[in-house]
């Protein structure tokens, strides 16, 4: 009976606590996605014809997310019947969108006006017990559009 007991205790502080971070993340993506709204991002292979043509740097965002006790639990009861392991999914969305962010933060700092050729890897870092995924990795990579002015000025201050 206190297995019990120290299991629902567990799962509801794992709940609580992991509930209360996901939602303080989230926020902070909204608002951060909001900010950034207007540097456009592609997947298209080429980037559209301008004229001068401007600077091309690679640009890249990296995020882990570990999964909570209470996400974990919730799977592993999913993975005996199948299906959709919906606890999982917010945690891949919240990394995807974070490395979006990321990466989209690192363009604008050298003023991008856009990125294409944009590409999304995701892999498990961490395989717990019984390999139950532990954390996540996502990384988010592209290449940022400088317009002319703004390069040189960028080279100057970085020394390239």
């Amino acid at each position: 009976m206190a297995d019990l007991i120290v299991l629902i205790i567990l799962l509801s502080l794992g709940y609580g606590f992991g509930r209360l971070a996901e939602n303080k993340h989230y926020k902070s993506i909204k608002k951060r996605e909001h900010q950034l709204r207007e540097l456009y991002v592609m997947a298209t292979k080429y980037p559209p014809a301008t004229n001068p043509a401007p600077a091309t740097t690679l640009v890249s965002g990296s995020v882990v997310i570990s999964v909570d006790y209470f996400k974990r639990f919730v799977a592993s009861l999913r993975n005996l019947i199948g299906g959709r392991v919906k606890s999982y999914e917010s945690l891949l969305d919240r990394a995807r969108r974070e490395a979006l962010l990321r990466m989209k933060e690192q363009a604008n700092e050298l003023g991008a006006d856009m990125i294409f050729n944009v590409k999304i890897e995701t892999s498990s870092i961490h395989k717990g017990r019984k390999n139950a995924v532990g954390s996540v990795e996502v990384l988010a990579y592209g290449t940022a559009l400088v317009p002319s002015s703004t390069a040189s000025t960028a080279s100057s201050t970085t020394g390239a």
